[in-house]
């Protein structure tokens, strides 16, 4: 009996020892994962963003919130790429997904075609989704910032589980704070992080509740600078009839990638709600404020949060597969 427990303890020790040691999922990625199973990875991927944004200059945007709506339900996998069957509802046909940019699944379908002629069942499509957001954020101006590789593509997309994660214009900001630290993330970091609003464009039917018979005593929410909800009424006055109707999200430099987002929130030029909502909050609003003024602190803070961003939740090794079609499983 002595002579098993002499045995065991030491085994029960090496064990954990071996759980504190075993590196994260996202300790096994690197920024040279591909140099030599895909040495043309990264001019490939350059090659097709390039193209596909001159092309279409809302890819964009269409790609950044993409990426973000993919990294926040289950982890930056590219789960939110996988098509619905008659058997699963996946996470694009979720109704809060419904209005993402075609543009954004098209660039990642592109390059993805291209990297399977170069180098074919190597390279994922999660990161594939996410050194194409990066070039496209550097291309209109953002900043760069690093992205690690080695992703593989998540094996689960169910639509009911975006619907529950995702933040949406209308929540309080108490509950969209919670939502960012229930996964990690600092109000700062979350205020850095909806940045991103510099660019893109938002469909009226987000907004119609705000500029429309919003209440017996205003037409349109009165945290809207006036001539600007009167001018969102204008520009949205067919959505009905046209449900792809939208609006930029920044209406001063809509095409750059700049600090003007944070400039037009106290002048109540915020196109959604919780946009809006960050120059209420005693809780965001100094940040908004030094955002606003300084671009670089903006740049430094939106490279750290979104690259902490692309870490979040990702799959290596068994956990996951490389598709050979980003919009369906193997």
């Amino acid at each position: 009996m002595a002579m098993q427990q002499v045995l065991i303890k030491p085994l029960i020790l090496t064990l954990c020892i071996s759980l504190i040691l075993q590196p994260s999922h996202s300790q096994q990625l690197s920024t040279s994962f591909y140099h030599k199973s895909c040495p043309r990875f990264e001019q490939i991927i350059q090659d097709t963003t390039t193209n596909k944004q001159i092309a279409s200059p809302t890819t964009a945007g269409a790609a950044l919130r993409l990426f973000f709506h993919d990294c926040l339900v289950e982890g930056c996998d590219a789960s939110v790429l996988i098509s619905s069957t008659p058997f699963n509802k996946a996470e694009r046909d979720a109704d809060i997904n419904l209005s993402l940019p075609g543009d954004g699944f098209d660039v990642v379908v592109r390059a993805k075609t291209a990297l399977e002629l170069a180098c074919p069942g190597v390279v994922s499509c999660a990161d594939i989704l996410a050194v194409a957001t990066r070039n496209l954020v550097t291309m209109m101006g953002g900043p760069f910032y690093n992205v690690k590789l080695g992703r593989r593509d998540g094996l689960v997309s169910r639509a009911s589980r975006a619907q529950n994660i995702l933040p949406k214009p209308t929540m309080s900001m108490n509950r969209i704070i919670r939502l960012f630290k229930s996964i990690g993330f600092s109000v700062q970091e979350m205020v850095a992080l909806t940045g991103a609003h510099t660019i893109g464009f938002t469909h009226c039917s987000e907004i119609s509740s705000d500029i429309y018979n919003y209440n017996n005593s205003s037409r349109f929410d009165p945290s809207y600078n006036p001539r600007y909800a009167m001018g969102l009424r204008n520009a949205c006055a067919d959505y009905r009839k046209n449900p792809s109707l939208s609006v930029f999200n920044d209406i001063m430099t809509p095409r750059d990638f700049d600090n003007s987002y944070y400039k037009n929130l106290p002048k109540g030029l915020g196109v959604l709600r919780s946009d809006r909502a960050l120059v209420m909050d005693r809780r965001t609003r100094p940040f908004v404020e030094l955002y606003a003024r300084d671009q670089k602190a903006f740049f430094e803070a939106f490279g750290r949060a979104i690259e902490k961003l692309s870490l979040y939740g990702v799959k290596t090794g068994r956990n996951g597969e490389i598709r050979r079609r980003c919009d369906s499983f193997n």
